[in-house]
This record gives C-alpha cells, structure tokens and sequence, in this order.
C-alpha cells in the first residue's frame, strides 16, 4: 500500500532530520543504560532493540549497561527470600548475591542479548567480572550525620573502583554491540552488584563517549511548574540542586550525568523510555524525549 502525500512528507522530513546527526556520530561511542518500563513493555523492548540495531548499522557503536532491580525481587520472592533495602539499595547477603548474578548476569542480560539479535544485530553479553572489567569495592554507607562513625553493612553491595574497557574495545571494533551486566569484582574475587547509572557514567568516562543516555521512567528533569528542562549546564544544574528543584529519586541519575560530563562524556541524556524509539528519538531529532545535559 503507497504512502499518502502527508506520510510521505513526515518519512522524508525524519529522514533529513536525522541525516546530520548520522554524520556527526558515526565511529563515535554512546553509552545506554537500559532500565525502568523499556526493560519490561514488550513493544518498548523491541522498540529499544532495534534502535541499538540502527545505531550499529549507521555506524555509531552502542554500548548497553542494563538494570534488573524489579526481577532479582521477583526471583528471591519465589524463593521465600524477603528484600531488605536501606536508602534505595538492597541488603545483599552471599545468598542473594548469588540471586544477583543469576538474574542480572544470566536471565536478563542473555534475553537483552537475544532481543538485539533477533532484530538483526550482533549483541555479546558481559558482566563487569568478564576480562577483570569493572573492578569494585565494597560500599560504606553511613547512615546520618548525628552517627557519623557508624557503617551500615550492605553486603556485596559495591562501588566502582576501575574499568578496564578492554573487551569493550574489541568488541565494538569487531563490529558486536557490548550488552553489561553492573556486577563487578573486588579485589578478594567476591562479586558485587553496583548500581546500573553509576556503571553506565563509569563506563562512558572511560571510553570518553560521545554521549551518555539513561532511560527512566519520567520525562526528564522537570521544573517546579513541571516543565520539562533540557539543554542544561553543569553550572545550571547545580543551581537546580541548590533550590531543591531537582531532588528525590532523580539526584543519583543527576549526579551520574554529571560526573560523565565533567570527565569528558560530550553530552549527558535522562531518556523518557516510557516512549517508544526513546533511544532514536533523542540521538537523531532536534527536539529528543529528555532532558540534555553539557559539560559547559
């Protein structure tokens, strides 16, 4: 069935829209951190895919850190393990790490994998343990300021000490697309689950990407009016941080976006991956689905 005058005229006005950013980008690396609804919405799984599909195709190399907070939980529910949390994190015993690893390393990176290949790619699953990549320490959380000396003990919950982006590297030059799991090692061979946003800016430093992009489940940084804010500098930023604008669940996505602008990531991007083609929409249109972030 032909294209009407009007679908023609929006096809070839995407089209030339996206060509420019095609140019600019190609060889250069964009980091993803997959997570929130896109990661569990069947059409917005496929959606995410075949944008990653896209971006390899037109020769940007994509490189994806992915989440799986919500089915570890599932997992241990059927296993009678009840998740304990302190400030946002869990509570992970060796038991649960094993959980960890299982779900993260295995059942949700291998059906990420799978998605990118059925679509037409050449996706390789990682976890931070593969080729000594992300090397981790354990985490030191202090509960309050009225208890500064006391340490709440987390478990293999970690941080990131070092990435070596070796294997990265070679993957993207042997034309796969890189797909991590945020488990890292620490220096006694324990595993540790680190937090997705903190790998994925750790990951684009270090590579010195082009861009950074975190898909959430909101449409951005918002004002106080709930407008939308986009084209934000790291100065402007702070400023937002300041007067309580930017605040909550939203600070960690905020600071990781800035830490990576102020290692050399070009551009920083909090993605609605609510919408589908987020990942596209934002990377190849002037107007994106997110809020933008720079260095300057």
């Amino acid at each position: 069935m032909a294209l009407t005058s009007d679908e023609a005229m929006n096809v070839a006005r995407v089209l030339t829209e996206a060509l420019p950013y095609i140019r600019r980008f190609a060889g250069k690396t964009v980091v993803i951190k997959y997570g929130g609804n896109a990661m569990v919405d069947e059409v917005l799984k496929s959606s995410f895919a075949r944008d990653i599909v896209l971006m390899k195709l037109v020769g940007i190399n994509p490189v994806v850190v992915h989440g799986g907070g919500p089915q570890i939980g599932q997992l241990l529910e059927k296993l009678g393990k009840k998740s304990e949390f302190i400030d946002g994190m869990r509570v992970t015993d060796r038991e649960t790490m094993d959980v960890v690893e299982m779900v993260l390393g295995g059942l949700v990176n291998k059906e990420i994998v799978s998605l990118i290949n059925q679509h037409g790619g050449r996706a390789v699953g990682l976890t931070g343990k593969d080729g000594g990549m992300i090397r981790a320490r354990k985490m030191q959380v202090k509960p309050s300021e009225s208890t500064p000396d006391e340490i709440i003990d987390l478990g293999h919950v970690g941080e990131v000490e070092g990435i070596d982006p070796g294997v990265v590297k070679r993957l993207d030059e042997g034309a796969f697309i890189p797909v991590i799991a945020p488990i890292g090692v620490g220096e006694d061979g324990a595993s540790y689950n680190i937090n997705a946003d903190l790998v994925a800016g750790k990951v684009a430093s270090v590579l010195q990407a082009e861009k950074l992009m975190l898909l959430t489940n909101t449409a951005g940084v918002l004002d106080k009016e709930g407008g939308l804010l986009t084209g934000l500098s790291s100065r402007r930023v702070e400023e937002l941080i300041a007067d309580g604008t930017i605040h909550g669940g939203m600070l960690p996505k905020i600071r990781c976006a800035l830490d990576a602008v102020q290692s050399g990531v070009k551009a920083a991007h909090i993605v609605d991956g609510r919408v589908e083609h987020a990942v596209m929409l934002e990377l190849f249109t002037d107007a994106g689905v997110g809020t933008l972030i720079k260095g300057a």
